[in-house]
């Protein structure tokens, strides 16, 4: 079952919500969004044209921080910001147009490595990306 959406889990944490982190989370809003940086500026300032960019870049760092959004990397482009930080899911991602979706796949609950190929870590998490040509892309 998905999370609260962003803004009602940022709403009970002891985290003060300025009208500047507001504009950036409700930036954030909706499903399979995954946007730059500078996308989230450019939502944030039609809610909220004072905001500045160093505003959203440290409130991205402060949500990604207390991981509410996560840091997606995809094979090019800009690093993206996910809303859906508590939420537990991988990524497909489209190798010709960068287009980024939320997935769930049967069965990567069972990945497990065995002794010898974790190499001595202790592994906290796995994020699985799937990768490929979406349907517009030739």
């Amino acid at each position: 079952m998905p999370a609260a959406p962003l803004i009602e889990r940022l709403e009970v944490r002891p985290w003060r919500i300025t009208p500047q982190r507001r504009a950036v989370a409700e930036s954030l809003v909706g499903e399979h969004v995954h946007l730059s940086a500078d996308e989230v500026f450019t939502r944030a300032r039609a809610g909220f044209p004072e905001i500045s960019r160093a505003t959203v870049y440290n409130t991205l760092n402060e949500l990604v921080a207390m991981g509410e959004v996560l840091e997606v990397r995809p094979p090019s482009g800009p690093v993206r910001y996910d809303p859906n930080g508590a939420d537990r899911h991988h990524h497909l991602v489209c190798t010709g147009c960068g287009a980024l979706f939320d997935v769930r796949p049967d069965g990567v609950e069972a990945l497990r490595l065995t002794d010898s190929q974790r190499h001595g870590f202790r592994v906290d998490d796995v994020e699985v990306v799937f990768r490929g040509r979406c349907a517009t892309c030739p």
